[in-house]
């Protein structure tokens, strides 16, 4: 008995020892790229990347994109021809290295930008992995679309005595690249305002103007007293992108 149960025990180990040992290192190379814009890399805290087993969900690599926002004049103002890298060795990007032993069928899913929790956005897509075979280089670029909207004033749960409310937002591409009037990202492209809601009185909008620096966006209201919810929207009607962020605050 001991002995048919010792020849089982080692029966399994030489499979197991056998499995990594035939076990092939594949590197695949993804990024995040913003939607008409750059990568998201350090600069703005990179984009989280998993790759999963696509039919168990199980985790094969993780990890965050690191380096550089990239090269603009290859990014945004040359014409793009097929086989033309657009990335070089300093662009954003995280380098996973998975095990296989056969070809294996992969989700890679890309969170980002990471440190912006508001602003989030999932990109994903499915491909094969196949031992022996590394994707380098260019690698998977996973699209990000958006804007990253942060709201300066007025603050969470501030309270204000004045009627007239100063109202701030600084807003970026999702790779954290500025905007400004008459700028590669330009302002007067983009179509931003404040929402302004109270349950006691009709919704006010007002137009914010990109003034007083890079990305920062401005307006005021004149409001009765109460509390008040804020939403900051920013839209590009020429690429879809859109972003959002949203407070809360008080007229005394």
């Amino acid at each position: 008995m001991y002995s048919n149960n010792f020849y089982r025990f080692f029966c399994v180990l030489i499979f197991s020892i056998s499995a990594i040992s035939s076990a092939q290192e594949v590197e695949v190379m993804v990024r995040a790229q913003a939607g008409d814009a750059k990568f998201i890399g350090s600069s703005i805290g990179g984009a989280k990347i998993l790759i999963k087993d696509a039919l168990t969900n199980e985790i094969l690599a993780e990890g965050i994109t690191k380096g550089s926002t990239g090269n603009t004049q290859k990014i945004m103002k040359q014409p793009q021809d097929r086989g033309i890298r657009i990335t070089d060795a300093e662009t954003a990007g995280f380098n996973a290295k998975v095990q296989i032993t056969e070809p294996r069928f992969v989700t890679i899913e890309a969170y980002a930008p990471w440190n912006k929790k508001q602003a989030i956005v999932k990109s994903s897509t499915q491909l094969w992995l196949l031992p022996g075979k590394n994707i380098t280089g260019e690698g998977i670029i996973l699209k990000i679309p958006g804007f990253v909207v942060d709201i300066v004033t007025p603050q969470t749960h501030q309270s204000y005595s004045s009627s007239e409310i100063k109202i701030q937002a600084n807003i970026v591409m999702m790779c954290g690249c500025p905007i400004t009037k008459g700028g590669l990202w330009d302002a007067n492209q983009y179509e931003v305002a404040a929402i302004l809601k109270n349950e006691n009185m009709p919704t006010k909008t007002v137009k914010l103007e990109q003034e007083g620096g890079s990305s920062n966006f401005m307006g005021s209201a004149n409001l009765e007293q109460g509390s008040y919810e804020l939403i900051i929207q920013a839209f590009d009607p020429l690429t879809g992108n859109t972003g959002i962020d949203r407070t809360n605050f008080m007229v005394n």
